[in-house]
């Protein structure tokens, strides 16, 4: 049994997304395929997800150099607690789906502050005299991204999504990573349904390999 972690990152609903459409079709397939899985949700719009803030960083800090816990302040353990926990769920997960749409060539900063949450050192990775090393490496971790975008943007040096999703995992240990993408559909409207039937074909695909 795998424990899938699928995480959202928009604010339309399902019916008016295309990248929940999709995923809602990938979880579908993979349902069918793998019942006995655990699949943990988190909307990242929704759900209370913690910010690096003083706080955070003044405890950090204070651990960094020897400090206690109880030398925190009420605010800082409150906070590091909460960043602590999501890392700790990230790490337990054996396969992530990550479902996003593009904004500004890039992502919601929710979904960036939410990988500030799981980028712990200690935790995802750790430092080296050689350099960052990713603790998840070699655990047989799996990644899916699920993205849409409205003009055609993929692969092209503007795309700050898709490849900063696969760098930061790989920075985490996370090798084995996919994606599927439906763009071009408000660019070319009146190919958005042919645009849509060949990504959700592809989430089908990636339902019977993940």
């Amino acid at each position: 049994m795998a424990n899938i972690l699928y995480i959202t990152c928009n604010l339309k609903s399902r019916e008016q997304s295309r990248s929940l459409t999709i995923g809602s079709e990938f979880l579908a397939r993979y349902s069918e395929r793998h019942p006995e899985d655990r699949i943990d949700f988190l909307d990242l719009y929704r759900d209370p997800i913690q910010r690096i803030d003083a706080d955070v960083l003044n405890g950090w800090e204070k651990l960094r150099v020897g400090g206690s816990f109880d030398s925190l302040s009420d605010d800082e353990l409150r906070k590091i607690s909460k960043i602590w926990n999501l890392a700790d769920q990230f790490v337990a997960a054996d396969k992530y789906v990550f479902v996003t749409p593009m904004w500004n060539l890039g992502f919601p900063a929710e979904l960036k502050m939410y990988i500030d949450t799981v980028c712990v050192v200690g935790k995802t990775f750790t430092y080296t005299e050689s350099g960052a090393v990713g603790l998840l490496r070699g655990k047989g971790k799996k990644c899916l991204h699920i993205h849409s975008c409205g003009g055609f943007h993929c692969g092209s040096d503007d795309d700050h999504s898709v490849p900063y999703l696969k760098a930061v995992m790989n920075f985490m240990g996370i090798e084995d990573f996919r994606f599927v993408v439906v763009e071009g559909a408000d660019a070319l409207p009146h190919r958005a349904g042919e645009f849509m039937n060949k990504a959700l074909e592809e989430s089908r695909e990636a339902a019977t390999l993940f």
